[in-house]
C-alpha cells in the first residue's frame, strides 16, 4: 500500500508528524563502483522510530535511542553486486518511549514533529570499529579494577601501546595494535572465577507511554534487527558441536502472535531461528502480566495461554517464568508455576524497593502452599545491560549470595520500548569471555543458567510469602475504572463458563464456544498487562482497554444468554395459566439466601427473597418471607438505625457508622468516639512517578470529609430490604453520593458509592476502625489469603503501608472479626485497628 502511493521530495532536517502518524519514504542508492570491496551502510537518524524495508518484507530496525541508526548494504561490495537499489523507510512519528512532553512520564504531546537528521550512503571502516572496542574495553579496565589491582595497570599500559604502535593515516599499523590488545584478552581466568551468563534480551512493553497498535510495530523492528544480528554472528551459534552458543531472546506469547499476523515472513524466519535453538521463547504467560491484582484464574489463564502457544508454534512449553518488570510478586504464584509446569523464576524488580534491600539474588522462593521454585535476580539490577566492564564488575561485586552460588545472570539489550541487543554488545562480551581481572563471561541461555544454579543450590536460603516492591503501591488504585472493568470482565467470563459447561452437560447438541471465549480471554490477558491494569499507561491506552472491556461485556452477555436459553429454555417458555415466575441462577459454589430485584408485570420493580443451590438455577413463583424483615428507623438526633434480625446498625446524618452489632450480641464493632465509613482525603505528591506512586507522607495529610451536600435520609423503609442515602462535598469540586442498604436475612452491609472525581493530586480513601486487636490483618489473594502486621515495628512492616488485597480484607481475634469486602478495588491498609480501602 505504502509504495503505491505517490512521493514527494525529502531532505534532511524536514520535520514530520503530528505524534502518532506514519510517514514513508522512498530511497533510492546508487553505491560507487569505487567502493568495491567496501563494507557499505545505509545510514538513518531521526528522533523517530523507523524500519527499513526491502522487496516488500521488513528488514532492519532504526532507532536512535536504541544505538541502530545503520542498515548494512553488504560486508564486501562485489562487482555483481546491484550497486543500485530501493528501499522505504517506515518512520513512526513517536519516540522509543512515546512523545512525552517535557519528560519521559508526561502525557504525549499531541502536536510533536519529528526531524529526520541524518540520511547517508558511506564506507564503514571495520578495522577502527574494532580498535575502539578494544580500547574501551582496555581503558575501562583500566578505570575500574582499581590502582590496587595489577591488571588495571596492565590493561593501562598495553592501550598505551597501542596508541604509540598505531597509525590513524596508515591502516597496515592496525593489526600489530589489535594483537597487543588480544594478548591481555587471551590470558585467561583461574577456575574459581564467578561466572556471568550473558543473554540477550529485548523487554517490550506491551503498551505504556504508546499504544498497543505502536507495540506491534515496535516488536517488528525489534525482532528484524535481532535476526539480522543473528545472521551476521554465526559464531556464536555453533562453535562447536558440543557447544551451541545462542543469541537469547526472551519475549511474551502475545508478541509472537502480533507479528505471526502482521509480520508472517518475519514469524517464519523466528520459527526458523527458534528450530535451530538460537531464538528462545520464554516468558510462560500470554503477556509480562500484573504480579499482584489478576485474579488466580486469570493468572492460571496467562499460564494456560502462554504455554499452550509455546507448545502448538514452537513444539515445547517454558520451563522459566520471566517477569522483570512488574510491581510485586503474590505469594500463590510458586504453586501456580509449579501446576503449569514451571520451577524456575527470574525477575530484577525488587532492586526498585525504596526502603529495605532485598537480601538475595539467588533462592527459593516458597509459596502459601509450601511450591517452591528457583528464583535468581541478576545482581547488575537490570534487564537492560550493555555488555560494558562496569556492569560486569558490578554484577559480582553485588552479588548477595556469593560463596553460595559462583554463576549468575546479565541481561544486555535496549528495553521497554524495545531494541535489544547490538552488535557492539555482543562485540565487548566476546572480548571478555574469558579474560583475567575480569568475571567470565559467556553468551547463555536460561536453561543452562537454571542447570548450573540448580546443581549448586544447596546452601541457598528460602524466602517464604510474597515479594513485595516497597514502590509503586499507588498502582493499585490509578484508574479506577480499569480496574473495575477488570473485576467485572473476570466475573463475566466465569459465569459464561459455569453456564456454558452446564448446558454442556446437560445437551450434546450445545455447541461449547471455546474460540469465542478464548478471544475474550485473551482480550483481558492483554489488558492485564503490567502497566495497563495498574493504570501507569498513557490515556490512550486506557481508552483502549476500556473499549477491549466493553467488547468482553457485551459478548460475555451474549455468550451468557444463549447457554442460558440451552441450559433452561424450556423453563423460559410462558404457561398458560400460570403464576408470573423468574428463572434465578446461582454460579457460586454455595447455596445462597438473598434479596434480588426483578422486574414486575407493569415494568416495576420488586423485590423478592430467594433461595438457589450452588452452581445451579431456581424458578421463584412466590418468594421467600424473611424471618424478620428489616426495620428503618430514624431517631431524634437525625441519625437512622436499621436491623433485619441478623445484624443492627446506626448511622449519623453524614452515613458514618457509630455502631455496628450482631443483633443477639451485646457486642460492638465500632469503637467508642469513632466513626466508621469515614471518607478522608490525602495529598498524593510523590517524588516522582506520578501515575506510579504514593508515599508515606501522604499519610500526614489526613482530612475528613465532613462536608454535607444533602444529609442522610431514607429511601427504603424497610421490609425486604432499607436503605438509607447521603451526599457530601469532596474537596473543592468533587462530590460523593452513597447508598447504604441493608436486606433480610444478610449478613453484611452494603455501601453503594458513586464519586464525580474533579480532584488533582489528591488521594481518596475510606476507614472502618473496628474494635478488634490483633498484630496482623488477613487480605485475599488469589486462591488464598495472605496475612500482614498491623503495627510498624520494623521497617519490613513500615513499607507495607499502603497494600493490595482482592475482594476482601480481615482483621479478628478468637471467635469475632470484622471483614471489608469490594466489588473493584484493591489498594487496602490495616494499621492498628483501622481498615482502609483505597478508592
Amino acid at each position: 500500500e505504502a509504495v503505491r502511493q505517490e512521493f514527494t521530495p525529502a531532505k534532511v532536517g524536514d520535520s514530520f508528524g503530528p505524534t502518532w502518524e506514519t510517514c514513508w519514504f522512498k530511497v533510492e542508492l546508487s553505491i560507487p563502483l569505487a567502493w568495491a570491496g567496501r563494507e557499505v551502510h545505509f545510514i538513518w537518524e531521526s528522533d523517530g522510530e523507523g524500519m527499513v524495508w526491502c522487496d516488500a518484507q521488513p528488514v532492519q530496525g532504526l532507532t536512535k535511542e536504541g544505538e541502530k541508526t545503520s542498515y548494512i548494504l553488504t560486508s564486501s561490495l562485489k562487482e555483481t553486486e546491484p550497486h543500485s537499489l530501493t528501499l522505504y523507510v517506515e518512520l513512526a512519528c513517536n519516540g522509543l518511549f512515546g512523545a512525552g512532553k517535557g519528560s519521559m512520564i508526561a502525557p504525549p504531546d499531541p502536536d510533536r514533529r519529528f526531524t529526520l537528521s541524518k540520511a547517508e550512503l558511506v564506507v564503514f571502516n571495520r578495522d577502527v570499529y574494532e580498535l575502539l572496542v578494544d580500547l574501551e574495553i582496555l581503558l575501562d579496565m583500566a578505570q575500574l579494577l582499581g590502582e590496587e589491582n595489577q591488571r588495571s595497570f596492565q590493561a593501562l599500559y598495553t592501550a598505551n601501546q597501542m596508541i604509540n604502535v598505531c597509525d590513524v593515516t596508515d591502516p597496515s599499523t592496525f593489526p600489530a595494535a589489535r594483537d597487543l590488545a588480544a594478548a591481555i584478552f587471551s590470558q585467561r581466568n583461574g577456575e574459581s572465577q564467578h561466572t556471568i551468563h550473558a543473554m540477550g534480551h529485548c523487554h517490550i512493553d506491551s503498551a505504556w507511554l504508546w499504544p498497543y497498535e505502536e507495540t506491534i510495530r515496535k516488536c517488528a523492528r525489534s525482532w528484524v534487527t535481532v535476526v539480522r544480528l543473528m545472521e551476521s554472528n554465526p559464531e556464536l551459534t555453533f562453535t562447536c558441536s558440543q557447544d551451541r552458543r545462542q543469541i537469547c531472546v526472551l519475549w511474551q506469547a502475545q508478541q509472537f502472535e502480533w507479528v505471526r499476523s502482521w509480520y508472517p515472513r518475519l514469524y517464519a524466519q523466528i520459527q526458523d531461528f527458534v528450530a535451530k535453538g538460537q531464538f528462545i521463547p520464554v516468558g510462560g504467560t500470554w503477556v509480562e502480566m500484573d504480579g499482584n491484582l489478576p485474579s488466580g484464574e486469570s493468572m492460571v489463564r496467562q499460564f494456560l495461554q502462554g504455554q499452550q502457544f509455546f507448545q502448538e508454534q514452537f513444539g515445547r512449553i517454558c520451563s522459566e517464568f520471566w517477569l522483570p518488570d512488574t510491581f510485586g510478586y503474590s505469594a500463590q504464584l510458586p504453586q501456580l508455576m509449579r501446576g503449569c509446569g514451571i520451577r524456575r523464576f527470574l525477575t530484577q524488580k525488587l532492586s526498585w524497593n525504596l526502603v529495605n534491600t532485598f537480601p538475595h539474588h539467588t533462592f527459593f522462593w516458597e509459596g502459601i502452599d509450601g511450591s517452591r521454585v528457583l528464583t535468581h535476580f541478576p545482581p547488575g539490577d537490570s534487564y537492560e545491560m550493555h555488555g560494558q566492564v562496569e556492569e560486569m564488575l558490578k554484577t559480582v561485586k553485588n552479588n548477595k549470595d556469593k560463596g553460595r552460588v559462583n554463576h549468575s545472570a546479565l541481561l544486555f539489550g535496549f528495553g521497554d520500548g524495545g531494541g535489544g541487543p547490538t552488535q557492539k554488545m555482543l562485540d565487548r562480551i566476546k572480548r571478555m569471555s574469558d579474560t583475567d581481572g575480569l568475571p567470565r563471561v559467556q553468551i547463555s541461555t536460561p536453561d543452562r543458567l537454571f542447570s548450573v544454579l540448580e546443581k549448586e543450590s544447596s546452601q541457598l536460603c528460602t524466602w517464604v510469602g510474597e515479594l513485595f516492591l516497597e514502590l509503586h503501591n499507588g498502582t493499585y488504585t490509578t484508574q479506577a475504572q480499569i480496574k473495575k472493568g477488570n473485576r467485572e470482565c473476570e466475573r463475566i467470563l466465569h459465569d459464561v463458563e459455569v453456564l456454558s459447561t452446564l448446558a454442556l452437560a446437560q445437551s450434546g447438541t450445545f455447541q461449547y464456544p471455546a474460540s469465542q471465549l478464548q478471544r475474550l480471554w485473551r482480550l483481558l490477558l492483554l489488558n492485564q498487562f503490567h502497566d495497563v491494569l495498574p493504570g501507569s499507561c498513557i490515556q490512550l491506552v486506557v481508552e483502549d482497554a476500556l473499549q477491549y472491556y466493553a467488547e468482553i461485556c457485551r459478548a460475555g452477555a451474549q455468550l451468557q444468554e444463549e447457554a442460558v436459553q440451552s441450559l433452561c429454555g424450556d423453563l423460559l417458555q410462558p404457561k398458560a395459566g400460570s403464576a408470573e415466575s423468574t428463572l434465578v441462577l446461582n454460579t457460586l459454589p454455595w447455596e445462597r439466601t438473598e434479596v434480588i430485584s426483578r422486574t414486575g408485570p407493569a415494568g416495576t420493580e420488586t423485590l423478592a427473597l430467594v433461595t438457589v443451590p450452588s452452581m445451579g438455577y431456581a424458578i421463584v413463583r412466590e418468594p421467600l418471607l424473611p424471618a424478620q424483615p428489616v426495620t428503618v428507623r430514624k431517631q431524634e438526633d437525625g441519625s437512622i438505625a436499621m436491623e433485619n434480625g441478623v445484624i443492627a446498625v446506626c448511622l449519623d446524618t453524614m452515613g458514618r457508622v457509630t455502631s455496628l452489632r450482631l443483633a443477639d450480641s451485646e457486642r460492638e464493632s465500632v469503637p467508642d468516639g469513632c466513626y466508621a465509613n469515614q471518607f478522608a482525603l490525602f495529598d498524593d505528591v510523590p517524588l516522582y512517578w506520578d501515575a506510579w506512586d504514593v508515599m508515606d507522607y501522604h499519610l500526614e495529610t489526613r482530612k475528613p470529609v465532613t462536608t454535607l451536600l444533602k444529609p442522610l435520609e431514607i429511601t427504603l423503609t424497610g421490609g425486604l430490604r432499607g436503605s438509607v442515602s447521603f451526599s457530601l462535598w469532596i474537596g473543592k469540586s468533587s462530590t460523593l453520593t452513597q447508598e447504604i442498604i441493608l436486606d433480610a436475612t444478610c449478613p453484611y452491609l452494603r455501601f453503594l458509592t458513586q464519586v464525580e472525581w474533579k480532584e488533582a493530586h489528591k488521594f481518596l480513601k475510606v476507614e472502618f476502625p473496628v474494635q478488634v486487636r490483633s498484630t496482623n490483618a488477613t487480605y485475599e489473594i488469589q486462591f488464598g489469603h495472605l496475612q500482614r502486621p498491623t503495627h510498624y515495628n520494623t521497617s519490613w512492616d513500615w513499607a507495607r503501608f499502603e497494600v493490595w488485597a482482592h475482594k476482601w480484607l480481615d482483621l479478628s481475634e478468637h471467635c469475632f472479626g470484622v471483614a471489608l469486602l469490594n466489588d473493584c478495588k484493591y489498594g487496602a491498609s490495616a494499621h492498628r485497628n483501622v481498615l482502609s480501602l483505597s478508592l
